[in-house]
């Protein structure tokens, strides 16, 4: 008597729903084995696709029928065993063989003849075709939403998909947007991002902290200033961008300097990676020490801030978070606005901007035209490319930097229109350097205002940047008495005028 094998697989991929389930499957084999009379010995049952290679439960089944084991198969349908040539060639060469004696279906008819092997090969190639021609269905199906502007798969991190669209995830975007401008820096690594990140409770869907790779796959991805890259080709989006083009060319610029890996450090302090020393050149580095006080039985947690004295010889002392952290502050609070001085001048930038509106005008009339001569450009290439003229490989790379070209100019057109973001700035900057508690968003904002922070003797020093923060930073003279609102705007931005302990202008 023949011994069966019961085999029954459901791939996730599949989406007809006409395919039975794994427990359907087992149910009918069990209702057509009592009715045919037929022994089966096991039940080998896999949720995996069969368009290709290398199942291995499929592999069980064919190992038993090799020992001897058993010697014939039971099955559904004959795409539950073969949707590709060579599992579907393995079948018939065990028939050949003698090996494989039988094969039963509830839904197709088979007998071990060469009339029946014809019939089973027919099968196979028809389950073959269909899984080809689903997937080019598929293929032509995301080259189609592409054209349109549309993500064909999962929305990507700082989005979510709402009704087939990509919306933009107000919970995550904000902090994405921020870890661009973070990484634009040049002071922060992959690992100071996951960091950003963790402090702020984003996470991934499972809830656990990004991977370092995925850290570096979402400040890589053009999708975020609003081009989609798909098999390597850019597509222009028309989902919201998050962050401009410059601000990634940016980041792009960062990426390539960073060569080998940052060392994640397990503590996480502050300000590591924000100083070096004065003396010897050296990074500064920290250490936690923990002392039981035995009077009150309580244990108290300390960090020291010193050199690494990998340079060398270097006579630099230790130095505590706590006067850092004081130092610092002082530092950001010289490059900074209290409130109701950043809302003058932006009253006033307000005023001077409606005296820019013709030049804005003549510029983002320019790049308009550039962005019509850029479009114009890239429908010559597509025609080039239908007519054979211009080889695909062409295509592809003329076509990725007409798209990365136009995103471009979109973003210097939008850019042209917007002001006060310095000011802004320099607002945030008062409100950290005043509050308590705040050591990761006061070396965020340090590392936004200076750059070159040097310790030496205990001492904290930095070079303030260019373009607002320098002029903001600029020693000034006292306040002339009694000169009104006038006088005042004569005084650098840093002068105690703007930063005196005030709520509003006494003047």
């Amino acid at each position: 008597m023949i011994k069966y094998i019961a085999y029954c697989r459901k791939s996730t991929d599949e989406p007809d729903r006409q395919i039975l389930s794994i427990e359907a499957q087992v149910a009918e084999l069990e209702e057509h084995a009592a009715k045919e009379g037929l022994k089966i010995v096991s039940f080998i049952t896999e949720s995996k696709t069969a368009k290709e290679p290398g199942r291995e439960k499929f592999a069980e089944v064919l190992k038993e029928i090799e020992d001897g084991k058993a010697d014939g198969i039971l099955s559904w349908h004959p795409d539950r065993l073969a949707r590709n040539s060579v599992d579907g060639g393995k079948i018939i060469y065990l028939l050949d063989t003698g090996k494989l004696l039988d094969l039963k279906f509830p839904s197709f008819w088979f007998e071990n003849t060469p009339q029946g092997k014809f019939m089973l090969n027919i099968a196979f190639g028809q389950s073959k075709y269909y899984v080809d021609n689903l997937s080019e269905n598929v293929k032509r199906g995301n080259r189609q939403k592409l054209r349109r502007g549309e993500w064909p798969n999962q929305a990507q991190f700082g989005y979510i998909n709402i009704n087939k669209k990509i919306e933009v995830d107000k919970k995550r975007a904000k902090y994405v947007q921020k870890a661009f401008q973070l990484f634009a820096t040049g002071g922060y690594g992959y690992a100071d991002i996951r960091k950003f990140f963790n402090q702020n409770k984003i996470f991934n869907k499972s809830g656990h902290e990004l991977h370092l790779d995925k850290v570096k796959r979402i400040l890589t991805d053009p999708f975020y200033y609003g081009v989609m890259k798909f098999c390597g080709e850019l597509y222009e989006g028309n989902h919201p961008p998050l962050i401009s083009k410059k601000l990634f060319d940016k980041c792009q610029d960062i990426v390539k300097l960073k060569t080998r890996k940052v060392k994640n450090n397990k503590h996480l302090f502050d300000f590591l990676g924000l100083v070096k020393c004065g003396e010897c050149g050296g990074a500064i580095t920290a250490e936690k020490h923990t002392k039981y006080y035995n009077r009150t039985n309580r244990t108290a947690e300390y960090i020291y801030y010193r050199c690494s004295k990998k340079m060398g010889n270097c006579s630099q002392k230790y130095i505590d978070k706590g006067e850092i952290e004081k130092q610092l502050k002082e530092i950001v609070l010289r490059a900074s606005l209290p409130p109701h001085a950043a809302k003058k001048f932006l009253e006033w930038a307000d005023k001077d901007a409606n005296s820019e509106k013709g030049k804005s005008s003549g510029i983002i009339s320019t790049y308009q035209l550039q962005l019509k001569e850029t479009e114009e450009k890239t429908d010559r290439l597509l025609e080039g490319y239908l007519d054979k003229i211009v080889s695909p490989e062409d295509y592809q790379k003329k076509k990725n930097e007409l798209i990365e070209t136009k995103s471009l100019l979109n973003s210097k057109i939008k850019e042209v229109s917007q002001n006060g973001a310095e000011l802004n700035s320099a607002l945030s900057a008062h409100k950290i350097a005043r509050a308590k508690n705040s050591c990761h968003d006061l070396s965020i904002m340090a590392k936004t205002v200076g750059s070159n922070f040097f310790l030496k003797d205990r001492r904290l020093s930095a070079s303030f940047k260019k373009g607002g923060f320098d002029a903001l930073s600029a020693e000034a003279p006292a306040c002339r008495q009694g000169g009104g609102a006038e006088s005042a705007t004569s005084q650098p931005l840093s002068s105690p005028y703007w930063l005196g302990d005030r709520d509003s202008n006494p003047n």
